[in-house]
């Protein structure tokens, strides 16, 4: 299925945001790990409505007035990895979860490692939270997006003052 995209600046860098009929499948940093980029069958449309809203309501999220998100949400992946996205969806804005936490929410206790590969390959960055996520004893670990930018999100949400990268 072709999907229709366009770009959009953040505080944290530039976002390609990506979704179809049924939803928004994909909101990336550039450059971020496990995204491949626009892709040929992508059709460029910067007012369909889905993308705008989304823009929207990321913008209002940078600027801290919004916590949660209103868009319909198609990501592609795994039964497993959707599972994951879906716990990582229900933490909330200025928490963590540790990757255990969120393998014994799903019923398989032994899979934080697995875990931790599905918010890796999370297509829907920030509207799915896993920067939210961190290793046992609240450590910072992997962040497709990159451990600055975990770092500045994290701060954000601890703060509450509107997001902009350290320089």
């Amino acid at each position: 299925m072709s999907m229709i995209w366009m770009p959009h600046a953040t505080p944290i860098g530039a976002m390609i945001l990506a979704g179809g009929p049924a939803g928004l499948a994909g909101a990336w940093l550039v450059g971020q790990a496990h995204f491949d980029g626009v892709q040929p069958d992508w059709r460029e449309d910067a007012t369909a409505s889905l993308l705008c809203d989304a823009a929207a309501q990321l913008d209002e999220w940078f600027a801290g007035r919004r916590r949660d998100f209103d868009l319909p949400l198609a990501p592609r992946g795994t039964d497993f990895q959707k599972a994951v996205w879906h716990e990582i969806a229900r933490v909330p804005f200025g928490e963590t979860r540790n990757y255990g936490s969120v393998a014994q929410a799903l019923g398989k206790p032994s899979a934080a490692r697995a875990v931790g590969a599905a918010a890796g390959r999370n297509p829907l960055t920030i509207i799915v939270p896993c920067h939210r996520l961190v290793g046992c004893g609240g450590a910072l670990t992997g962040y497709a997006g990159g451990l600055p930018r975990k770092q500045t999100l994290l701060a954000f949400e601890a703060e509450g003052t509107p997001c902009a990268m350290a320089a």
